[in-house]
């Protein structure tokens, strides 16, 4: 490798990002605005107590109702709306309007043997109406066994465990998949750069010279990383000052799967380039895989709350094992020498080695037909 061209190559590139306010926009402040929404939008609550809001229809009080509705009045998830039992009517519309997760209508009479569940048609598969489902089926099978004498034998005990500290939450889930979209967005859009050379002529020129286009590739990769490490301590700075997340980090860790994963996805923004004719073409290719990656990757929700058959499409993208690297490596803090870790970082690097062959092979290919 001619060292002394690629600093010089390097420090050319960045003295023109520098120079470009968009690129500090795009690189820098974008990804900061994004998360900073996301984290208001799915963080803010995240770590408040679940509660849900359903109406009870008591119009012939009796014993067994009683009993029922004193139980439900002790459940902590169960919000009562106005605080009291409703008109059969009255609860129906709020299901309806979607203003109640559910309604449940309690016995008529001491003989009666069922409990109505009223339902929203198009709700019924929401977490808010499968949890009440849940607590009057409990609340139910408590009871028959009161009336047959019977003691409860077995109970659940739940014990949580984690590779990481007692008080991790959601924050710390989506802040390092925040993380891990930015530094991969910033890496794929960051090329576009090099289409609108050659929109110009200059790489046609640059070709004409000495100079090596694998690294002034590689140059522009490696000044795209300076930009990363910006965005990551930025990102992290804000997420632990102004959201209340928490960090746990193996520094060796970290910096195995920072430096991959940025190289990685600079690849594929060298790739895109190498084949997109104009800047509306290199946005589009990376528009598109970046969206699939977006919500396919673990970003915003685990991956296992996907449906099965979607789920092997995660395993093939190369988002799912940064943000799972970044994750293990800030949250979890998971050794350097984790097999988990180092199949990840095998992926990526996989990746990132065929993206950036197939973009010099195009880029040289380029260069000897303009020769010709």
């Amino acid at each position: 490798m001619n060292l002394k061209q690629f600093k010089q190559m390097f420090f050319a590139q960045l003295r023109m990002t520098f120079r470009e306010k968009q690129a500090w926009f795009w690189g820098i402040f974008y990804p900061v605005i994004l998360m900073s929404i996301f984290m208001l939008i799915f963080g803010s609550d995240s770590n408040e107590e679940f509660q849900t809001q359903v109406a009870i229809v008591h119009e012939q009080p009796n014993q067994t109702s009683e009993l029922l509705f004193t139980q439900l009045e002790q459940i902590q998830i169960v919000e009562l709306k106005t605080g009291k039992p409703v008109s059969r009517e009255q609860a129906e519309e709020w299901v309806k309007e979607q203003e109640v997760s559910a309604a449940i209508v309690l016995p008529e009479s001491g003989e009666s043997t069922s409990v109505e569940l009223i339902m929203n048609k198009e709700d019924e598969q929401s977490t808010s109406t499968q949890a009440v489902s849940a607590t009057l089926d409990k609340i139910l099978h408590q009871a028959n066994l009161a009336i047959v004498g019977a003691t409860p034998t077995y109970e659940i005990e739940y014990v949580s465990v984690s590779a990481g500290e007692s008080n991790l939450d959601y924050s710390d889930f989506l802040l390092t998949g925040m993380i891990a979209l930015a530094i991969s967005q910033g890496g794929m859009f960051g090329m576009v750069d090099l289409v609108d050379m050659q929109r110009k002529g200059l790489i046609k020129r640059l070709r004409m010279t000495p100079a090596n286009m694998s690294l002034f590739g590689l140059s522009d990769m490696v000044m795209r990383l300076v930009f990363s490490i910006i965005q990551i301590i930025l990102l992290s700075l804000i997420g632990v000052l102004l959201f209340g997340a928490n960090l746990y980090i193996n520094f060796a860790s970290l910096l195995v799967i920072f430096l991959i994963g940025a190289l990685s996805f600079n690849a594929l923004g060298y790739f895109f380039s190498s084949f997109s004719k104009t800047t509306e073409a290199y946005m589009g290719v990376a528009n598109i895989l970046s969206f699939i990656m977006m919500f396919l990757s673990g970003i915003f929700f685990p991956i296992e709350m996907m449906p099965d058959w979607l789920q092997p499409v995660s395993t093939i993208l190369p988002l799912t094992y940064f943000a799972e690297g970044l994750r293990d490596s800030m949250v979890y803090e998971v050794s350097i020498f984790s097999s988990s870790l180092w199949l990840g970082i095998g992926i990526l690097t996989l990746w990132g080695i065929c993206a950036y062959l197939l973009g010099s092979w195009l880029y040289k290919r380029k260069s000897l037909v303009s020769v010709r």
